[in-house]
């Protein structure tokens, strides 16, 4: 379950490696907005997948392996 996160990480890097350099030259209100909105979706990527990554959250039900179900429906 680790690759998943970490693979979300680095494809989240390599999108913010390719917009950074456009972010300095948005010079209307229009394109300032739309990169604080990108910029907000991928703190939310990025801290989502952290806090997944270092078992802060539960994983979605659906990455969970079949084990990990049978424990949580006995409790």
């Amino acid at each position: 379950m680790k690759n998943q996160q970490t693979l979300r990480l680095l494809l989240a890097g390599f999108m913010l490696y390719f917009a950074w350099p456009k972010i300095p030259q948005a010079t209307s209100t229009l394109e300032m907005t739309f990169w604080a909105m990108w910029l907000l979706f991928f703190l939310a990527v990025v801290g989502s997948n952290l806090a997944s990554l270092l078992q802060i959250i539960q994983p979605p039900a659906i990455e969970q392996s079949v084990e990990e179900n049978k424990v949580r429906d006995k409790h």
